[in-house]
């Protein structure tokens, strides 16, 4: 069988089309954002971009419900947004197999909170997996399938930003095709008045019982004895930390991780005299195992917050076992019966921060936003790094459509606030999710402004297409949504379109609409930059009028820095967008 190189996003792809899925669908996110762009290769998978989360769990419902085999992909607040199918597909359950992915991402590297999403697992009764390599993430789609066939349920998959974004050996196999059965009316089933729904809760409770006994059956559940001293419960890319850090020890890893394997876990626990659960973010497993009265230690050694690794796993296990243990772990660690020296080379590696691209559109916003000392109720995209110096013009980022709503807020909880605040918003952002608030302040009469960012991607997870794009998933030509026409839907009274790249023309027009007595929205437009391959023009400074204020450094461009007393501009970055013209009050570029 052939042979190869995955990352795990890739390998979800590449499951769901050998386990004969037919639907998939998901709104983009790092870290999950890969899988759908890969599903798309597949001609035997009909696949698409939803304006969110919570509408890609609704159409994959309706087709697995359908009778076709269909999948989900999010990133973990991504799920928050999917909450409320989710729960109640719980009660319905399915006909055709139903797998949610849900990317969490320990350590926030693209993400606004830390949050754990085994918690969902939990609290909507449905069963969770969790793969730990590539390989795993190939093959556990076709056991999630299985799984919710046979117990009539969606199963979640969860994976992490290692296990996304990791590249393992995969073996591949061929696809496997399952027929689509003709949908039976079935109201008591699948309509969730109350009447129904309390019929099937008790359905969900005896569900969840069989799938107890199932998980101490689950074949990709394992264990591996070694030194009796230690024993070591963990699952995902956590095993594999831990299998590094500690290869003598004893290990049950766990696959399935919702409903946990009482039996399987006991068994194991008899057979170690200390037993460890090592996991990231909460201690999910470790209060579950405390619960059923077994002796475990965990979070003593290992954080609640940010990524695990070798290392900490390491530093952990010798603050609770001694120097003893500490030697006898090293020497099992360098394979050569001598103890580490513990010494580290002390390389410095230069900081190095997200910054907006040279030439994105939103720079010029934000630098006028600033300097007419607005409050920004910001939103999720690329734009939220105009929190960062030099623009420092961001004052919020809570979730996708919530820049709207709290400018909102912010107009509603006083007056003295009336023309100081804007809400700004990203165009995919903005029909995730923006759509309601600002349906909302036209309905509670606000007076408020909005900023549109249209970029005409969906910028922040490498460029996706979204309902305003105008083309699908796979590339089709298909309807685009006027950004203009819906504002004036919603309720806004004024709306305006505006140059991006034109200073003056955005801060008249910003001026003009915050001191207006009526609800307006500003649709400032340009594409991303990385979406045009050549710059407009180039530019370069004229040294002898460079008077060295630094004024153009206040955009915070990467192709602008400082030579000496004056500036210079990197002509392999810069994209000629022209705003360091605009502000230069000498005209020493040109």
């Amino acid at each position: 069988m052939k042979k190869v190189l995955l990352s795990g996003n890739e390998a979800f792809a590449r499951g769901a089309f050998e386990a004969g899925v037919k639907f998939a669908s998901a709104y983009p996110g790092t870290p999950s954002t890969e899988i759908l762009e890969n599903i798309s290769r597949y001609s035997e998978i009909y696949s698409e971009w939803c304006p969110n989360e919570k509408v890609a769990l609704e159409v994959a419902g309706g087709a697995a419900v359908a009778g076709a085999r269909s999948l989900a992909a999010m990133k973990h607040v991504g799920l928050n947004v999917a909450a409320d199918p989710l729960f109640t597909l719980s009660y319905t359950g399915i006909e055709a197999g139903l797998v949610v992915i849900t990317a969490d991402d320990p350590n926030m590297y693209s993400s606004q909170n830390e949050q754990d999403n085994r918690h969902y697992a939990r609290a909507s009764k449905i069963p969770m997996l969790e793969p730990s390599d590539s390989q795993e993430a190939k093959d556990f789609i076709s056991s999630a399938l299985k799984i919710s066939e046979k117990f009539d349920t969606p199963v979640l998959l969860r994976s992490t930003t290692r296990v996304s974004h990791s590249k393992t050996i995969v073996t591949l196999k061929e696809r496997e095709e399952f027929e689509i059965k003709l949908f039976e009316k079935n109201t008591k089933k699948y309509v969730m008045i109350p009447a129904h729904a309390r019929v099937r809760h008790k359905i969900v409770e005896k569900r969840l019982v069989e799938l107890k006994k199932f998980s101490n059956s689950f074949s990709l559940n394992s264990q591996e004895i070694k030194d009796e001293e230690i024993g070591v419960i963990s699952s995902g890319a956590v095993f594999q930390y831990v299998r590094e850090a500690l290869p003598f020890a004893s290990f049950l890893k766990l696959s399935m991780i919702y409903p946990l394997p009482e039996e399987t876990i006991r068994k194991f626990a008899n057979q170690v005299k200390s037993l460890y659960v090592i996991e990231e973010l909460d201690p999910f497993l470790e209060e579950q195992i405390l619960s059923m009265g077994i002796k475990v230690i965990g979070k003593e050694i290992t954080s609640q917050t940010g990524e695990l690794s070798p290392e900490l796993i390491r530093e952990g296990f010798k603050k609770k076992t001694g120097k003893k243990f500490a030697v006898h772990f090293e020497e099992s660690r360098t394979g050569n019966n001598q103890p580490a020296t513990g010494k580290e080379k002390n390389i410095k590696i230069p900081i190095r921060p997200p910054v907006m691209c040279p030439g994105c559109p939103h720079r010029g916003i934000f630098y006028v936003l600033k300097k007419l000392k607005l409050i920004v109720m910001g939103d999720i995209g690329c734009y939220t790094l105009g929190v960062l110096p030099p623009l420092n013009a961001m004052d919020s980022c809570v979730c996708m459509g919530a820049g709207v709503g709290m400018a909102h807020g912010f107009e509603k909880a006083s007056g003295s606030y009336k023309g100081k605040v804007v809400g700004v918003i990203g165009d995919s952002t903005f029909v995730h999710s923006g759509i309601t608030p600002l349906i909302n302040m036209a309905y509670n009469l606000s007076a408020g402004t909005v900023i549109i960012l249209d970029n005409r991607t969906t910028a922040m997870t490498g460029r996706q297409h979204h309902p305003g794009t105008g083309f699908t998933l796979k590339g089709e030509k298909t309807k685009a949504l006027d950004l203009e026409e819906i504002s004036k839907a919603s309720g806004a009274d004024i709306v305006r379109r505006i140059d991006s790249y034109n200073l003056e023309e955005i801060e008249k027009t910003i001026k003009e609409e915050v001191e207006r007595e009526k609800l307006s929205v500003i649709i400032s437009e340009n594409p991303c930059v990385l979406l045009t391959k050549e710059p407009t023009k180039l530019l370069s400074v004229i040294n002898d009028l460079c008077k060295g204020c630094w004024i153009c450094l206040k955009l915070g461009c990467p192709a602008i820095s400082r030579e000496g007393d004056i500036i210079a501009i990197d002509p392999l970055l810069c994209t000629g967008c022209g705003i360091c013209m605009e502000v230069c009050k000498f005209d020493a570029i040109k």
